[in-house]
């Protein structure tokens, strides 16, 4: 079978809901299913989709990793508060793209071990993450004008409270995005490279053209109200900023940060007990101890450190107390006046 005649192939999933009617319709993209205990069984992975007349749409996503809820909470609220009077275009709601991953409360799906967001473009007939995945790669993502996908640190890893985007060769493209990431209004703003981009959702919408925002809000596999906060403000003032929903974006202050290159990242090269030596946010010099990690076969053994390789400010950190070799320890990022 080649693949042309895979890619060709119908997306198994079938909406509940019409995308091009007026109003607001609560419904699921139903993906069949069959296991041991329901031979017909399907997967109803929840969607809202809010419509009134002509204009811009916007598909808002969450638990795209499902140990991360920041999104899901300020989605699931939008889709049950948002009056489609209010709007103008369209918005589609995903609040838990990787549903059985946050059903599970864990970063990739229960039935295939998933990760939703290194399985883009997806296939027609590929596991039940794949088949996530081609179902928005052919038939959200070309609806949509603005994306905006949430994310957090899931159980291993702890961010600032940031709004992203990428750097792209298209710089009107790249601009639009970056103007959406200052309406998001976040504590703090990202210039954001990815460890890898290749099977991300964010690189197939970008590769579309659209307007692509994401966003890092705090981890450790919880939220807080400081994140819920942020998150339900950062979604309607990117509604607002694009013209969907009226009013003016309720603007904060935001420190803009950048990521300039690989030596960003921190890696762990020995499993051990994880020690942080600055905190989440503290600024921190090139050659600087931000991390060490102890032996723990035995007492008596040396820790060993780890260094900063550029001057900046603690972005993210390794969560759980323990760590394994090749683990991210830690993110540093430059302060910077913009995008």
């Amino acid at each position: 079978m080649n693949s042309m005649s895979i890619v060709t192939r119908p997306s198994p999933i079938v909406p509940t809901v019409d995308f091009d009617r007026d109003g607001i319709q609560h419904g699921h993209l139903r993906l069949p299913w069959s296991r041991d205990d329901s031979a017909w069984g399907s997967i109803m992975i929840p969607v809202c989709v809010i419509k009134n007349g002509e204009g811009p749409t916007a598909l808002l996503t969450g638990a795209n990793h499902g140990d991360e809820y920041e999104g899901p909470v300020a989605l699931f609220d939008l889709a049950r508060t948002l009056k489609a009077e209010e709007i103008n275009g369209r918005i589609i709601v995903v609040p838990a793209m990787n549903y059985p991953a946050f059903q599970a409360g864990t970063r990739t799906s229960p039935i295939d071990r998933g990760n939703l967001n290194r399985s883009f473009p997806g296939r027609p007939d590929g596991g039940v993450t794949e088949k996530i995945a081609d179902y928005f790669t052919r038939h959200l993502l070309p609806l949509a004008d603005i994306v905006l996908d949430f994310h957090s640190g899931g159980r291993t890893l702890d961010f600032l409270p940031y709004a992203a985007a990428h750097a792209l060769a298209d710089k009107r493209q790249e601009k639009a995005c970056f103007d959406a990431v200052a309406a998001f209004s976040a504590p703090y703003s990202m210039r954001m490279i990815e460890i890898d981009a290749v099977g991300m959702y964010d690189t197939t919408a970008e590769e579309m053209g659209k307007v692509f925002v994401t966003t890092e809000l705090s981890g450790g596999g919880t939220i807080s109200a400081r994140t819920a906060s942020i998150a339900r403000r950062g979604v309607l003032n990117v509604l607002k900023q694009a013209g969907i929903v009226a009013g003016t974006p309720q603007i904060e202050a935001t420190q803009w940060l950048d990521m300039p290159s690989s030596d960003c990242f921190v890696f762990a090269e020995a499993d051990g007990l994880f020690e942080p030596t600055r905190d989440i946010g503290d600024t921190v010099a090139r050659g600087e101890v931000i991390a060490r990690i102890h032996p723990i076969g035995r007492t008596g053994s040396t820790p060993s450190d780890y260094r900063a390789a550029l001057d900046g400010i603690l972005a993210a950190r390794h969560f759980p107390g323990l760590i394994k070799t090749g683990d991210c320890l830690a993110v540093v990022a430059t302060l910077t006046a913009g995008p």
